[in-house]
């Protein structure tokens, strides 16, 4: 009994009631809306270099053809030294097609909400007697 009297003690010297009080707190709906809009911007962006990057490397492969077909017919080497230029420029055109897609998994990944993975301080607000048996519902809880 006495350290229930201890405790009340406390109670009074940090003047706490002994309560649990909730808080919530409400979210900015500005800051949700920036967020959505910006993510219609990368989607409007990607969407455009992609139909960009598609068009450059068909493009690309249109005019390999074409200069394949001229250097064959002439047998100049700077013919076949520019098929060999824009064979590489198309390659890295598919390249970046690749790489835009993993950018935008990135993004997507990075502004995916995450709450947090793990707790370093926690806060009790309440007498000890609560905490006690609190912490006794945790450990049957846990068996």
């Amino acid at each position: 009994m006495k350290m229930t009297k201890k405790f009340d003690n406390l109670n009074d010297t940090f003047n706490v009631t002994g309560e649990i009080v909730s808080t919530h707190i409400e979210p900015n709906e500005k800051e949700i809306e920036k967020i959505s809009s910006s993510v219609d911007d990368i989607k409007k962006d990607y969407e455009y270099t992609r139909g960009n990057l598609y068009s450059i490397i068909e493009k690309g492969q249109e005019a390999i053809n074409g200069i394949l077909e001229l250097a064959q017919e002439s047998e100049m080497p700077r013919a076949y030294e520019v098929a060999g230029q824009l064979i590489k420029n198309v390659a890295e055109a598919t390249e970046k097609l690749m790489d835009l897609q993993k950018k935008l998994k990135d993004i997507d990944q990075s502004n995916q909400i995450k709450g947090p993975t793990n707790v370093t301080n926690a806060l009790f607000i309440g007498s000890t007697a609560e905490l006690s048996k609190l912490l006794k519902q945790h450990n049957t809880l846990d068996k």
